[in-house]
C-alpha cells in the first residue's frame, strides 16, 4: 500500500470510532427502573400501665378515735352489731387484728359510720379475728359480743367489718370442725389437695335440746386455766366467740359463752352448750392460735 492510501486507512478508521462515541454518548437509553420508596415502619407505641380497678366498697379515708364508741369485747350487747348472715359460708385462710396500739374502728357495714372499738389486746381475747370476706379495702370478720341477749333478741354469732389499713393480717389455714351428728373433732389445715386432717375426738358431750351448743362458723376467743372452775381439773378451757342462743347469761356472769373444755362426763347431749371433751383434747385444742376459726355443724 502506498504512504497515502495507509493515511486514507487512518482517517477512515478514527472517523469511524467518533461516530461509534457520539453515538453512546447521544442515542437514548432506558431509565433505571424506580425503586419503591420505603414503607415507614410505624411508630412504637407504649403500652400503658394498667390502672387496677378497685374492687368492693369504696375506701374510706376518714380518721376516727374512739370517742363514745362502745368497745367490741364478750361483754357487748348492740343492736348495731350485724348477726352473721352466711354462718356455713367460707372462711379465708386469714386472721385480722388492729394494727394500731390505739385501737381500730368497726363498721357494720363499709358505707356507714363506726358502731364500735376494737382494741389491740383485751383482757378475754376477741382482737384477734378470722377473715370471711376480703375485698381491696375491706374485710369482713367474725366478732365477739351479741347483737342481744338471749331472750330478748338474736344472740347469734356477730360480724362487722375492718378497713385494710386499719389491720395486720396474719396467714392462718388452720380450721377445728365439729361435727354434733358423728360426735367427731377434726383439726383441718391447708385447702384441696394439699389439706391435712387430723381427728382429735370422736366422742364428746354437747349442749340439750333446751341449752343447745351453737351451730355455724365462730372462733377461738380465748384460753385460760379457771382454778375456780373445779370441773375442769385443771386443763385449759378454750373460749369460743359464740353465745348460747337460749341463756342470757351462766353461773352469775353476764355472759353465757360457748367452750370446749374438760369434764369426768362427756358423752351425749347434757351440757349448757359447751363442748366437754377428755384432758387430751384440751390440750391440743391450747396450742391453737386465738382467731382459730371454729365451725360446728
Amino acid at each position: 500500500m502506498t504512504k497515502r492510501g495507509i493515511w486514507i486507512g487512518a482517517a477512515i478508521a478514527i472517523a469511524v470510532v467518533v461516530v461509534v462515541i457520539v453515538a453512546y454518548l447521544v442515542w437514548p437509553r432506558e431509565a433505571p427502573a424506580a425503586q419503591p420508596a420505603p414503607t415507614p415502619s410505624p411508630a412504637a407505641t407504649a403500652t400503658p400501665t394498667p390502672t387496677p380497678t378497685p374492687s368492693g366498697p369504696p375506701a374510706n379515708d376518714t380518721a376516727y378515735d374512739q370517742g363514745d364508741l362502745p368497745i367490741d369485747d364478750v361483754f357487748l350487747v348492740d343492736a348495731a352489731l350485724p348477726v352473721d348472715d352466711d354462718p356455713t359460708g367460707e372462711i379465708l385462710p386469714l386472721t385480722a387484728s388492729p394494727r394500731d396500739a390505739a385501737g381500730a374502728p368497726v363498721f357494720a357495714d363499709p358505707s356507714g359510720e363506726p358502731i364500735a372499738w376494737l382494741p389491740q389486746e383485751q383482757t378475754y381475747g376477741g382482737t384477734d379475728l378470722p377473715v370471711v370476706e376480703m375485698h381491696e379495702s375491706w374485710v369482713k370478720v367474725l366478732l365477739a359480743g351479741r347483737q342481744a341477749r338471749a331472750g330478748e333478741g338474736d344472740a347469734s354469732q356477730v360480724v362487722g367489718w375492718l378497713r385494710v389499713s386499719d389491720a395486720v393480717l396474719t396467714p392462718n389455714d388452720v380450721v377445728v370442725e365439729v361435727d354434733l351428728d358423728a360426735h367427731a373433732i377434726d383439726i383441718v389445715t391447708g385447702d384441696g389437695s394439699d389439706q391435712s386432717r387430723e381427728r382429735i375426738a370422736d366422742d364428746f358431750a354437747w349442749g340439750t335440746e333446751a341449752t343447745p351448743t351453737p351451730v355455724g362458723r365462730t372462733f377461738v376467743m380465748h384460753t385460760e386455766v379457771v382454778p375456780s372452775l373445779a370441773y375442769t381439773r385443771g386443763h385449759p378451757i378454750v373460749y369460743l366467740g359464740a353465745q348460747s342462743s337460749t341463756l342470757a347469761g351462766f353461773d352469775g356472769q353476764d355472759v353465757a359463752v360457748t367452750a370446749f373444755h374438760y369434764h369426768d362426763v362427756r358423752s351425749g347431749a347434757i351440757s349448757n352448750g359447751c363442748i366437754r371433751v377428755d384432758a387430751d383434747v384440751t390440750s391440743r385444742l391450747a396450742e391453737l392460735p386465738v382467731g382459730t376459726p371454729v365451725v360446728i355443724s
